[in-house]
């Protein structure tokens, strides 16, 4: 990864969860009008805005092999979302009926603002969906975790990321020492009663049943709350690498795949994210693409209203053909 450091703890060598497959040819992805195959292509309204994103920075504690956002302990290309600007697009959302805010980075428990904005999320009334991997910054914060779950119980959600049902795994794309540190923050969060869930992926040829019946036999063991057969609960993501050759979606394929614009996340979800070197937070169509320029829509909720052409691999691998969402 171009944004990434070698780190003491970080992975060596390529991903276990690398995508097989050829190069993604040049001519693809280019226009967001018009597919390779001269098709028109599709693009999605926002019908709703379900889930308002708000990513707190790319600064992490660990340094994966293929973080899709290139998280890392010194990638600041996204820097610390600040509580002074959390609040005017809170209230947009409050004006548009959003149900849930969500918080991802990075880690958020790094940024230092982070728990102003969290306890300012729940007290407007808001489901809130944390995505942490439950090690060192997030237990610094248990004390302000169990207030919360007092006073809000099943409003708050964390999603822990827990890449694999294996140690070996896991580790190899988020390198040594990060399994007993992300399981002991998982089961800290059961044994305290919190609405939590697992973010999982899939090894090339593992099957989705073979790897849920795995995690269950995992959470069973180790005594943590979860359903795994429950996909709300355990999430296995589809990968995601913007550089392996991918399908595009033009607009007779919704019906081909018998699936509908309102189906994909950009229907009903915005990102809020902080470029380095820009003097003001920005709306970005979904939590996938940060960086592009062509998917930042705007200083606003309102002006980020507008319709997402699905001009991206990840658009394809991860929402249409993966089927995936990243909200609860």
């Amino acid at each position: 990864m171009s944004r990434q450091a070698k780190m003491r703890n970080a992975p060596v060598g390529p991903s276990p969860f690398a995508v097989e497959g050829e190069r993604l040819p040049a001519e693809k992805f280019s226009d967001p009008q018009w597919t390779a195959k001269g098709e028109p292509r599709a693009s999605v309204p926002l019908s709703r805005l379900d889930t308002l994103w708000l990513n707190t920075g790319t600064l992490c504690n660990l340094a994966c092999a293929t973080c899709y956002i290139e998280s890392s302990p010194t990638n600041d290309a996204l820097i610390y979302l600040g509580a002074d600007d959390a609040p005017r697009f809170l209230d947009e959302a409050e004006a548009m009926g959003t149900r849930e805010i969500g918080f991802t980075g990075g880690e958020p428990f790094m940024n230092p603002d982070f728990p102003a904005m969290l306890q300012d999320s729940l007290a407007r009334g808001f489901e809130v969906l944390i995505l942490t991997n439950a090690m060192r910054p997030m237990r610094r914060h248990e004390a302000l975790l169990l207030d919360l779950l007092d006073t809000y119980r099943e409003k708050l959600t964390l999603r822990v990321s827990l890449d694999h049902h294996t140690q070996a795994v896991h580790e190899g794309e988020r390198g040594a020492n990060s399994w007993a540190p992300a399981m002991d923050g998982l089961a800290w969060l059961s044994a305290k009663g919190f609405s939590i869930a697992v973010a999982g992926r899939l090894l090339p040829m593992e099957g989705e049943q073979d790897s849920r019946a795995n995690y269950a036999r995992l959470f069973e063991t180790e005594g943590i709350a979860i359903d795994a057969f429950d996909p709300a609960r355990l999430v296995l993501f589809p990968e995601m690498d913007a550089g392996k050759d991918i399908a595009e979606i033009s607009t007779g394929c919704w019906d081909i795949l018998g699936k509908s614009p309102s189906d994909i996340m950009c229907a009903s979800s915005r990102m809020v994210v902080h470029r380095k070197g820009r003097d003001a937070p920005e709306v970005a169509a979904c939590t996938l693409i940060p960086y592009d320029p062509d998917f930042l829509l705007g200083a606003t909720l309102e002006e980020a209203r507008q319709d997402v052409a699905l001009n991206h691999p990840h658009c394809a691998r991860f929402c249409v053909l993966g089927g995936a969402s990243c909200s609860a």
